[in-house]
Parts: C-alpha cells; structure tokens; sequence
C-alpha cells in the first residue's frame, strides 16, 4: 500500500504562509529529495493556482537557480490531483481534477501500484489528519515569526489529539529545522 505523506513548510510560530520560508539551495534540494520519492501530488484549488503554472514554466525555461531548475523537473514530472469544485480545468497531461469524495479517493489511490502519495496543500492534509489517512509527516521549521498567515487545521479541527512518533531530523544552514514524524499507530 502506498503511504500517504505531508509535507509543509512552517515559521517557528506555527504559520504555512509560502512566502516565510528561507528558500536556499538547500530546502530546495530537501524537498526535491523528497518528491522524488512521490508519485503523485494532492492538491487544493488554492496551493495548486500557486505552483502552476510557475513551476512547469521554470522546468520548461530552466530560468532560475540550478538547485529550483531540479526542483522544478521533478515537480512536473510527477502526477497531480487537484481536489475542487470550482476549476474548471488544468494545465497539463498528467494532472487531473477531483471532484468526488477527498477520503474515499485517497483510500483509493493508496491501493494502486506506485510510489508514495504527497498531500501539498493545507487544506487537504487538514481533511486527511482528521480521518488518520496521512502516514508521514515533515515539518521544516524556519527560524522566522511572521505573526500572521495560514496554519494546518484552520479549517478542521482534530476530534482526538493525533500522537507522532519522531523518525528523523535535519538542521540545515540557514537554521530551519526538518522533523520527520511518523503516524502513531
């Protein structure tokens, strides 16, 4: 069965906004390590709008850094799922969108062959944890307080606490921290 697994980027005060992270070479190689462990990305109407059409125009041009320019490549290699009912359509062939049932796709999609499921989106991941459907979390924290901004389980709001069991840990250079949790069983 395929894992399902969220990854997010977050200020030391507990905010998701996407422009307070520090992006260096290095988060970028973090995260582009990651996704090559992904075979499918999830996605929201809203974080969806903000990655395309700017990532396939990077891996296309190849127009910023080299460490983004790989970023970019793997990101839109992989297979997308965007989960709205207001789209009306998306860009590219291998990304669809969702209309139906977030959990019950899910469910569905862990059982088809392939590489992990990746949740990229706020919103999602919020619905996910709350039915215990997410197996892995990471959380790089950045040494920023932004005071305001998204945070995970805006919208949702957890029945029961949700226990991790921590599985690994980075410290990169800029001073964010990368915590890798694993779902409590």
């Amino acid at each position: 069965m395929r894992k399902v697994v969220f990854a997010i980027n977050t200020t030391a005060d507990g905010y998701c906004g996407h422009t307070d992270a520090i992006a260096d070479k290095e988060l970028h190689e973090f995260f582009t390590g990651m996704l090559r462990n992904a075979g499918l990305l999830l996605f929201g109407r809203i974080t969806y709008q903000l990655m395309v059409p700017y990532w396939p125009d990077v891996a296309k041009n190849q127009s910023e850094t080299e460490s983004e320019n790989e970023f970019a490549r793997v990101f839109d290699s992989l297979d997308k799922v965007v989960f709205s009912t207001t789209l009306n359509h998306v860009e590219g062939n291998n990304t669809r969108i969702v209309r139906t049932n977030l959990a019950e796709e899910v469910l569905a999609l862990r059982q088809q062959p392939g590489k992990d499921i990746f949740v990229d989106s706020l919103s999602l991941a919020s619905q996910l944890s709350e039915r215990g459907l997410i197996d892995e979390y990471h959380f790089v924290v950045h040494p920023v307080i932004a005071g305001k901004g998204p945070r995970l389980f805006d919208t949702v709001k957890l029945q029961d606490r949700l226990l991790l069991e921590l599985i690994g840990s980075k410290t990169f250079q800029s001073g964010a921290v990368a915590l890798h949790y694993r779902k409590n069983a």
